[in-house]
């Protein structure tokens, strides 16, 4: 049986491939029967999956991250493909090359890191960009490779940084056209604003939420990275430290989406326009590439269950 990708699959394939296991929840059957929920994925894209009727030695077995061999039956739900587990088989993980099952950025990592830069030389504060330039030596390589969300958005390796480059390209075309905004902030508060996201969440593959994400999150972890950066810069007292702290702090926009306080400055309220426009872009167009011109994608939840139509 020949060796599809999961971009290919289509109702009614009956295949065998090796995939791997992204996420794995635990159910019962309303008869008590015990059944997995699994998402499982290669480099070209994800699917959920159904193993029921599980037996115990089998479910101790799998596990979220590693690699499995699975022959499936693809068939449709609710508009969506979703596979039936018929049988799983173990793999040595050590012979395996993971490239082939993980999600990467589509900018080479290079083009990242000269976006980045290119936004940092364009900050002429000099206290601004020292609080910038300290906070991406603290988090060094992990900036290139984190997502920028375990699952919503730019999930996938080099996500963070593709977020960053998006949105720091919105942000200088905003500031060609309306010359009120400050530069420095605008610039350094995207830069910042999710980089707490690196100890919110657990690893670049297969990432979940760390127990200091959980408790703490992305925003108040990042607030005070940057204090901690400004104090060991003797910078902690400046209105600028003040400014992008604001600004980390409140980029969520809302009390009920998460921001302990609400932006109070011009460009800590562009911020959670622009943070907002990038994130949805992505959600968007991630979700009409898997259907057909004249189709509509299924129900997004994070956008407010609404389906989207892609036109030619």
């Amino acid at each position: 049986m020949d060796i599809k990708k999961v971009k290919d699959f289509k109702e009614g394939d009956h295949v065998n491939v090796n995939l791997l296991i992204s996420s794995l929840t635990r159910g019962i059957t309303n008869s008590g029967a015990p059944y997995l929920t699994l998402t499982l994925q290669d480099s070209t894209k994800s699917i959920d999956a159904k193993l029921w009727d599980v037996k115990s030695e089998v479910e101790k077995e799998l596990q979220v991250g590693k690699v499995f061999n699975f022959d499936l039956e693809i068939n449709l739900y609710r508009n969506n493909l979703q596979a039936k587990v018929i049988k799983v088989f173990p793999l040595n993980q050590a012979e395996l090359d993971m490239s082939d099952y993980i999600f990467n950025s589509p900018i080479p990592k290079d083009d990242l890191r000269n976006s980045i830069a290119e936004g940092i030389n364009q900050i002429n504060n000099e206290k601004i960009a020292m609080i910038v330039n300290g906070l991406l030596n603290y988090y060094e390589n992990d900036v290139y490779e984190y997502p920028a969300a375990a699952r919503i958005h730019h999930n996938f390796i080099g996500g963070l940084a593709t977020h960053i480059a998006g949105m720091l390209k919105v942000g200088c075309a905003l500031c060609e056209i309306y010359p009120s905004i400050s530069k420095d902030y605008l610039l350094a508060g995207i830069i910042l604003h999710d980089l707490g996201k690196i100890e919110e969440l657990t690893s670049p593959v297969v990432t979940e939420y760390s127990v200091s994400g959980r408790l703490l999150g992305h925003i108040s972890i990042m607030d005070a990275r940057i204090l901690e950066v400004a104090k060991e810069l003797k910078l902690d007292e400046s209105e600028e430290v003040m400014l992008l702290r604001h600004m980390v702090l409140s980029h969520h926009g809302k009390y009920e989406f998460g921001s302990p306080i609400l932006p109070e400055t011009l460009e800590a309220e562009l911020l959670t326009y622009i943070d907002n426009i990038d994130a949805k872009i992505a959600i968007i167009d991630k979700a009409l590439a898997e259907v057909k011109e004249g189709e509509f994608t299924p129900k997004l939840f994070a956008m407010d269950n609404r389906t989207f139509y892609r036109h030619k």
